[in-house]
């Protein structure tokens, strides 16, 4: 079998992207009023510009109470002429546009959106400091049903593809996770409970959109932190979305927003620069203890390489690799080993334009040097601060 060309057109469902090379979603901070205006819309175009197959729009929560914070867009009919625009923009540069849905779950910020957070069990949340409640069989039905519902006005705004978030400790990976998962009915203990909820998603999505957009869904192949979901669940629970046929293809990722966000980043901790987005009287706190939620891991390139080989070795559909792609030389071996797809994320922010760098000029190097302090502008519009 001929391995593939990162810069040959490609098949992702009944989608054809121009190239194997997706930007990956980054929050953009750009959506004052939870609706797509000049700077979002202008964010994804110069990557559409810069030579990706495909952009992805992030973060498109399907209910109000899912945003991590108020500003995020909901998918609801006022968001749709915003998002069209959006997409009409990306699409005039010859890119694919992607909207990636999701329920923040337990990551979603109560405080901020005036209403409670959700996660498979109650608790505290660590980050609006108020009670996160346990999600009712009525709120996972209408959390499933708004996933289906958010993917039908995806196609009305012009999207070609959904992104399900089904990582990071969100709402379906919450409930994935024994860790936040306590629950004791028919969506919590075995594994094939705790996955009711991601799968029951997927096929929702499906349903509702047939083979008219393409569908991925973004999985975590482990949680990074202790009693959370590891590989070998994980891979069990991809073997099953395989099965069901409810997603084209699988962005494989790692770590939780909630409790151990660096393990999907790595590299440099910004806990200075986070510091620096609290009010005065937080930012000393947020220093001295801030360490102990952003945790430093070692940067390599390609680092979830390893893990996601064994879902390569274990499905015969389509996986995107993510983490720390910056080389071309990365991109082809990605081809060589069998992944469809490379997703570029924090590189592209660096430099919009660095795959048509990479397809014209192979030995291209990243300029992006993994500080992370892109990390802490979701607040006042995502970038690179040195660029």
């Amino acid at each position: 079998m001929t391995t593939p060309e990162v810069f040959e057109r490609a098949r992702l469902g009944p989608l054809t992207l121009r190239n194997r090379v997706i930007k990956a979603a980054t929050f953009e901070g750009m959506t004052r009023g939870a609706l797509a205006g000049d700077e979002l819309i202008e964010f994804h175009r110069r990557h559409a510009a810069g030579g990706v197959g495909m952009t992805t729009v992030a973060y498109c929560a399907v209910a109000p109470e899912g945003r991590t914070e108020r500003h995020q867009i909901w998918m609801r009919p006022e968001a749709l002429p915003g998002l069209r625009r959006l997409t009409d923009a990306v699409h005039a540069e010859g890119a694919a546009a992607s909207a990636q849905i999701g329920h923040a779950g337990p990551v979603a910020n109560g405080r901020s959106n005036r209403v409670p957070a959700l996660a498979p069990s109650g608790s505290l949340s660590p980050l609006s400091l108020q009670r996160v409640l346990a999600a009712t069989p009525a709120d996972i039905e209408r959390i499933t049903r708004a996933h289906a519902d958010a993917a039908a006005l995806a196609i009305e705004a012009g999207f070609d593809a959904v992104e399900i978030h089904m990582g990071h400790n969100y709402f379906t990976s919450a409930f994935l996770s024994p860790r936040l998962n306590r629950r004791r009915d028919g969506f919590g203990g075995s594994l094939a409970n705790r996955a009711k909820v991601a799968l029951g998603v997927a096929r929702a999505v499906r349903e509702a959109v047939g083979d008219r957009i393409a569908i991925l869904a973004k999985l975590n192949m482990d949680d990074g932190v202790p009693g959370g979901l590891w590989l070998d669940e994980s891979l069990q629970v991809a073997r099953w979305l395989e099965r069901d046929g409810g997603v084209d293809a699988l962005e494989l990722t790692a770590g939780s927003s909630l409790l151990n966000p660096m393990y999907l980043f790595r590299g440099e901790a910004p806990v200075r620069e986070f510091a620096a987005t609290f009010p005065r009287p937080q930012r000393l706190g947020v220093r001295l203890a801030g360490g102990r939620f952003l945790r430093s891991y070692p940067y390599r390139e390609a680092y979830l390489l390893d893990s996601a080989r064994q879902f390569r070795a274990a499905l015969k559909m389509p996986l995107v690799l993510l983490g720390g792609i910056t080389e071309r030389a990365t991109m082809d071996l990605a081809m060589a080993e069998g992944f469809a797809f490379v997703a570029m994320a924090r590189a592209l922010l660096r430099e919009p334009g660095l795959v048509d760098r990479l397809r014209e000029e192979p030995a291209t190097r990243s300029l992006c040097v993994h500080c992370n302090k892109c990390m802490p502008t979701i607040y006042s519009g995502t970038r690179c601060v040195l660029a």
